[in-house]
């Protein structure tokens, strides 16, 4: 069982989840943590389960559809992130089901750490019964 993490250790708005690995492979040592670059070719899981800091949101948001999300403008290279390959995977037909644990950008680590490990607890416990 993987969770992919993504984020720019060298950008504080986006960095939390890279922050919160140690923990979370301490909290939850079954689980595989797999840092990924956006910009890398990936192998996509039967379900797709990430981190991610998203901008916008207030709290912890879980989302199983990327319909949620807007497309930014793109303007370089550069400019193809995480959202971009998800979007490019989906209309591939390679990615089949999705869901993004949303950590808003600018919340403290504890509270970000605390939301996170609750809703991760809840579709770890709901995934062994299955």
């Amino acid at each position: 069982m993987q969770i992919f993490i993504f984020g720019n250790p060298d950008l504080e708005m986006d960095s939390l989840p890279i922050r919160l690995l140690p923990v979370l492979e301490k909290r939850f040592p079954d689980i595989d943590f797999v840092v990924l670059d956006p910009n890398e070719e990936w192998k996509i899981p039967e379900e797709m389960v990430m981190i991610d800091t998203v901008v916008g949101i207030k709290e912890l948001t879980v989302f199983n559809d990327l319909k949620h999300f807007i497309e930014a403008p793109r303007v370089s290279v550069h400019d193809f992130d995480a959202f971009f390959n998800l979007i490019y995977l989906q209309k591939l037909g390679k990615l089949k089901k999705i869901k993004i644990f949303g950590l808003p950008s600018g919340v403290d680590e504890f509270t970000a750490e605390d939301s996170l490990t609750k809703e991760i607890d809840k579709w770890y416990n709901s995934f062994r019964l299955n």
